[in-house]
C-alpha cells in the first residue's frame, strides 16, 4: 500500500532516500587551475628507482588535491635554466611569445600537508628524460613550476573490494590511496617493480594484500607480470572496482580483458596509461 506521496507505508523519507540512491556513484570535482613556483625543501632516495622530493613555498598556499590519482603538471628548467609556465587566459592556458617553453610532465601529488604547506612528489628514476634527469640531481633551494590539479575524480567508496594494478610509475598513487582508505576496506594490490629493492612500505587502515612482481632486468613494456597476476586473481566476492595504471598498451589490454572476459562494467574500473613505450616521455610519475 502506498501513501499519498508514493512512499511505502511506514517508510521514512530518510530510508526512502537511501533506497533510491545509486550505488557506486563516482564524483568529479573541478579545481581552478593555478600556476605556482615550487621550492625544493628536502630530497630522499626511497628505493633505487624512486626519489622523493618535498616542495614548499608561499605559492603552495591554497593547493588542493582531493583524489589519490590526481596529477599536477610540473615544469622543469629549459636549456637556459629558466622556468616558463603558461598563463591562464579566457581561452585556457597559453604560453608567452619568445621564451623557450619548459619541459613538462604529469605527476601525482603524493601528499600535501596544509599545516606545514609541504607538497610531496615521488619521481621514478629510469634513464634519460627531463623530469628524471632533474629529479636525480635535485637539492634544497632549487625551483620548478607547477600547475593544477585541474580536477579530482572521486571513486565511490562503497565497493566491497578494490583491486589496484600498476607498475613503478603507479606506486605514488597506490601508496596514497592505501593511506586514505578507511578501516575495513578490502584491497588487492598487484605492483610490478624493477627489482626486489624497489619494494615500498605503505601504511593503511584497510585490509590490504600486496603482491610484488619483480621484473629482474625485463623492460616495463616487455613484461606481462601484471597481466598474468590479474588473470590468476580470483574474482573477489561482491562488487569490485579495478584501478589500472602502467604502460599505455598494457593498460588497454588489461582493461579489454576485464571487460570482455570478466564482464566488469565500464564504471567499475579506471584504466590509464601512465607512459607510452617508444617515446622519450618520462611517464606520468617518472
Amino acid at each position: 500500500m502506498y501513501g499519498s506521496r508514493g512512499a511505502c507505508a511506514g517508510t521514512s523519507s530518510t530510508s526512502l532516500k537511501i533506497l533510491l540512491m545509486t550505488p557506486h556513484a563516482h564524483r568529479m570535482i573541478r579545481h581552478t587551475v593555478v600556476f605556482r613556483t615550487l621550492e625544493v625543501l628536502r630530497v630522499e632516495r626511497l628505493t633505487p628507482h624512486m626519489q622523493r622530493i618535498v616542495f614548499g613555498g608561499t605559492d603552495l598556499r591554497g593547493f588542493a588535491s582531493a583524489a589519490p590519482d590526481d596529477h599536477v603538471k610540473l615544469f622543469f628548467p629549459n636549456s637556459l635554466g629558466e622556468i616558463v609556465t603558461p598563463v591562464m587566459g579566457p581561452n585556457g592556458p597559453t604560453y608567452p611569445a619568445g621564451p623557450e617553453y619548459s619541459p613538462m610532465r604529469d605527476y601525482t601529488p603524493r601528499r600535501y600537508d596544509s599545516t606545514l604547506n609541504e607538497l610531496t612528489v615521488d619521481f621514478v628514476l629510469h634513464g634519460d628524460g627531463p623530469a628524471s634527469n632533474w629529479a636525480v640531481q635535485a637539492s634544497p633551494g632549487q625551483r620548478i613550476g607547477a600547475g593544477g590539479p585541474r580536477g579530482s575524480n572521486l571513486i565511490a567508496d562503497d565497493f566491497d573490494t578494490y583491486v589496484l594494478v600498476g607498475d613503478e610509475t603507479a606506486l605514488p598513487a597506490i601508496g596514497r590511496r592505501l593511506e586514505e582508505m578507511p578501516e575495513g576496506t578490502r584491497v588487492e594490490v598487484l605492483a610490478e617493480i624493477p627489482s626486489a629493492d624497489d619494494r615500498q612500505s605503505w601504511r593503511s587502515s584497510a585490509d590490504v594484500n600486496i603482491t610484488w612482481l619483480e621484473r629482474d632486468g625485463a623492460t616495463g613494456d616487455g613484461s606481462d607480470l601484471l597481466e598474468q597476476a590479474l588473470r590468476a586473481l580470483s574474482t573477489p566476492a561482491g562488487d569490485t572496482f579495478y584501478w589500472i595504471a602502467t604502460e599505455s598498451h598494457r593498460t588497454r589490454n588489461m582493461r579489454l580483458w576485464l571487460s570482455q572476459e570478466r564482464g566488469v562494467p565500464k564504471d567499475w574500473m579506471k584504466a590509464k596509461g601512465y607512459w607510452q613505450a617508444g617515446t622519450d616521455e618520462d611517464g606520468e610519475d617518472g
